[in-house]
C-alpha cells in the first residue's frame, strides 16, 4: 500500500515521522512518499520534497511566496493523482492542506484523504468544519474538546491525544530550577524573533533594574535563528546583560529556569508540561493582526489559557507586548512562591487534559484501520 504524506514546518516533520514509524512498526510493506522535512524525508521510500524551511507566518509573508505555494500544491496533486496512493494523510498546516484535500477530493473521490493534527478552525472559522466533512475521511484530533465540535458535523473524528506527551516525557531532567535565571523563547522563525526577542531584551533590562542579580538565557532553534538573536542583541547594546544564546536547548531551558518569556505557540503547551512559570507574548505586522482579529473566535491565544478556561499565564499580545509590564509580572512571580506554585498547578492540570502518551501510535492505529476499511475500537 501507499501513502503520501504531507507536513509543512519543523514541529509537522516531527510528528509525521513519529506517525511514520508507527505506521511502518503495523505494516512493514507500506510506503511512503509526499512532502515534510528531513526527519520524514528519511523515512520515505518513493519522491520526497523536504520544504519545511519554507513555512511562513503573517499574510504579508504568503502573499509574497503565494507563486512559490501555488507551484508546490500544482505539483503535489499532479503526484497524488499520478501516484493514486490508497490515502493521503495531511499534517497540520491547514493553510495549505485544507486547500489541497478539497481540490483533491473533487478530482479523486476515491483517493481517502485523512488529517492528523486537526486544525484550529475552531477558533476561526468554525462554519468551515461541516465543509471539511464533505472532503475528509477521517479527522484525528489533539485536543478533547475538538472531538465532539467536528463530529456535530459529521466529520468522523478519534482523539488520540497530544503527540508532545511522547516527545517530551524523554527530556525531563528533573533539574532544580535557578531562581536567579530567565529564559527566553521568542520562536522558531525569522520573523517572530525580529519581533518580539528586542522586546524580550528591554523587559530584561527592566528586570535587571529591580534585580540585579538575574541572568538570562535565549534558546534558539537553529544556527541561523541563533545569529539573528546575537545581532538583535548587539544592536540593542545589551552586553550588560550578559544573555547567552543557546542551540536547541529549550526543553533544557524549561526545566531550568525561574520564569520565562515565550512566544504563543507550541512552546507555551511545552512550557507548561515542564511547570515552566511564564508569561506568553505575540505580536505580528499590523495587518495580519487586525485581520486576525476579526477572524479569531477564541478569548485567549495561548493553549493552555484555551484548555483552561481562563488565563492563568498573562498574555501579552500585539500593543500590549511592552517590556514594563512584562517584567513586573514576571518579578511577582519570582517575588511570590505561592503565586509561582498556584501557577505550575494550574498548568500542570492543563496537562491531564492532553490524555496519556502514545498519541502517534495511536493515530497510525487508525490509520492503517482506516486503510483496511476498519474501524474497532481503539
Amino acid at each position: 500500500m501507499k501513502l503520501y504524506l504531507i507536513a509543512g514546518e519543523a514541529s509537522g516533520d516531527a510528528r509525521g515521522a513519529e506517525l511514520m514509524r508507527a505506521l511502518h512498526a503495523l505494516d512493514p510493506l507500506l510506503e511512503f512518499s509526499g512532502a515534510g522535512g528531513p526527519e520524514m524525508k528519511e523515512l520515505a521510500q518513493g519522491t520526497f520534497l523536504d520544504w519545511a524551511d519554507e513555512a511562513v507566518v503573517g499574510l504579508w509573508d504568503v502573499l509574497k511566496k503565494y507563486g512559490y505555494f501555488k507551484g508546490q500544491f500544482d505539483r503535489m496533486l499532479s503526484e497524488i493523482l499520478a501516484l493514486q496512493p490508497e490515502a493521503v494523510v495531511l499534517i497540520d498546516y491547514p493553510g495549505f492542506n485544507l486547500r489541497l484535500a478539497k481540490a483533491l477530493h473533487a478530482r479523486a473521490p476515491q483517493i481517502k484523504i485523512l488529517y492528523y493534527i486537526s486544525p484550529q478552525v475552531w477558533a476561526w472559522n468554525r462554519g468551515r468544519i461541516k465543509e471539511m466533512a464533505g472532503y475528509l475521511n477521517l479527522m484525528l484530533c489533539i485536543f478533547p474538546f475538538e472531538k465532539p465540535l467536528y463530529e456535530q458535523s459529521g466529520l468522523r473524528t478519534e482523539f488520540v491525544g497530544h503527540p508532545l506527551l511522547d516527545s517530551l516525557a524523554a527530556k525531563r531532567t528533573n533539574a532544580p530550577r535557578d531562581p536567579e535565571l530567565v529564559g527566553l523563547f521568542p520562536g522558531s522563525r525569522n520573523k517572530e524573533v525580529r519581533k518580539l526577542f528586542p522586546v524580550m531584551i528591554a523587559a530584561a533590562r527592566e528586570l535587571r533594574q529591580h534585580h540585579p542579580g538575574l541572568r538570562f538565557e535565549a534558546a534558539a532553534a537553529s544556527e541561523k535563528v541563533a545569529e539573528l538573536m546575537r545581532e538583535l542583541l548587539r544592536d540593542a547594546a545589551a552586553e550588560e546583560l550578559g544573555c547567552t544564546v543557546a542551540l536547541r536547548t529549550s526543553h533544557s531551558l524549561m526545566q531550568r529556569a525561574g520564569v520565562g518569556m515565550v512566544t504563543s505557540g507550541t512552546a507555551t503547551l511545552e512550557a507548561a508540561y515542564f511547570g515552566l512559570p511564564m508569561v506568553i507574548l505575540y505580536k505580528v505586522a499590523w495587518l495580519t493582526w487586525v485581520i486576525g482579529k476579526r477572524l479569531v473566535k477564541v478569548p485567549f491565544l495561548g493553549m493552555p489559557n484555551l484548555l483552561a478556561g481562563r488565563e492563568i499565564a498573562r498574555e501579552f499580545l500585539q500593543e500590549s507586548a511592552q517590556p514594563r509590564p512584562i517584567a513586573e509580572e514576571l518579578l511577582r512571580l519570582l517575588g511570590d512562591d505561592s503565586a509561582r506554585q498556584k501557577l505550575q498547578q494550574e498548568l500542570a492540570g492543563v496537562i491531564t487534559q492532553l490524555g496519556e502518551t502514545g498519541a502517534g501510535k495511536r493515530a497510525a492505529f487508525h490509520i492503517s484501520n482506516e486503510l483496511r476499511g476498519s474501524s474497532p475500537a481503539c
